[in-house]
C-alpha cells in the first residue's frame, strides 16, 4: 500500500460513503460488460484528505464465498454424544433465505437453486454498502 493514505481503508471508504462521493466513471465501456462490472473496474475513490484510493489492485485478491443455512449451539456433552443418523435442529426456517458470507462477513442473502445438478444461490437480498462497512470495523 502507498504511504500517501493516511487513515485506514475501512474508514476511509466510510468517509466516501457519507460524502456522497462516487466512484469515477470509465473512460469508455466496452461492450457486453454491465454498468456495474465497468465501474468497478475503474473505481477510484477520493478520501476528504484529497489522496485518492485505486480499487483495481484490490479486483483480483481472492475471497472465500460460503452459505450458511443455520445456526445451533450445543453443550460438548450433547456434541460428543451424536452419531451417524443424529439430527440437529437448526435456528432457521425451512423458507428464510440463506446467508452469503463473504470472508465470514454477511453479504446477501439467497435462496437455494440447482445449476447444472450443483447448489447455487440466487441473491434476493445484499446488504447495503453502509451496513457492511460498519462490520468491518
Amino acid at each position: 500500500m502507498s504511504d500517501d493514505i493516511e487513515a485506514p481503508m475501512g474508514q476511509t471508504l466510510e468517509k466516501a460513503l457519507e460524502s456522497g462521493a462516487a466512484a469515477a466513471p470509465p473512460a469508455e465501456s466496452e461492450p457486453g460488460k454491465g454498468e456495474a462490472a465497468s465501474a468497478a473496474a475503474g473505481a477510484a475513490l477520493t478520501a476528504d484528505s484529497g489522496s485518492e484510493i485505486n480499487l483495481d489492485s484490490l479486483l483480483d485478491v481472492p475471497v472465500t464465498l460460503s452459505v450458511e443455512i443455520g445456526r445451533s449451539k450445543l453443550a460438548i456433552r450433547d456434541l460428543v454424544s451424536l452419531n451417524q443418523g443424529s439430527v440437529i435442529e437448526l435456528d432457521r426456517e425451512v423458507n428464510e433465505p440463506l446467508d452469503l458470507l463473504v470472508n465470514g462477513t454477511l453479504m446477501a442473502r439467497g435462496e437455494v437453486v440447482v445449476v447444472d445438478g450443483q447448489f447455487g444461490l440466487r441473491l434476493i437480498d445484499i446488504v447495503s454498502p453502509r451496513e457492511r462497512l460498519k462490520k468491518l470495523k
